[in-house]
């Protein structure tokens, strides 16, 4: 009974669109900053090292380096402090965590580019590559 409470609470606050993303792609996060009484979006691009969680908790963790220092946050997936999540670049990886990247430096850090499917790519994308597709005709 109190699971069912508990789901019919958390439903409201779950996003109802989730990006397709995985974990060692490259994603621009963008994030909702409230300073005083004005509001302005950052973006926090890099790799996704991580995903954890189920439902209402799930997470993400995305690596960057600035000023050969890495930087790590952990994002809420159904915050409604992240505005968007769009999928920079896809990676090829054989893990489902990328904790081996914090030993790595330079030109190692470096992922395999993964050659998207149609399930991959937004429709967005999709009406994009048939235009590039009938330009080469």
């Amino acid at each position: 009974m109190s699971q069912e409470l508990l789901d019919k609470a958390v439903e409201g606050s779950l996003k109802k669109e989730i990006p397709n993303f995985r974990i060692g792609d490259t994603v621009n996060v963008s994030v909702r900053i409230i300073e005083g009484e004005k509001e302005r979006t950052q973006v926090f691009t890099g790799t996704v090292i991580a995903r954890k969680g189920t439902g209402i908790s799930k997470t993400f963790t995305v690596r960057r380096v600035v000023n050969n220092q890495g930087v790590e946050r952990i994002f809420p997936l159904h915050s409604p402090k992240i505005a968007n999540i769009k999928v920079a670049r896809t990676g090829m990886v054989r893990r489902a965590k990328l904790y081996f990247l914090r030993n790595r430096v330079g030109k190692a850090t470096r992922l395999k580019e993964r050659k998207r499917s149609q399930t991959d790519r937004t429709p967005d994308q999709q009406v994009e590559d048939k235009g590039q597709d009938e330009g080469q005709e």
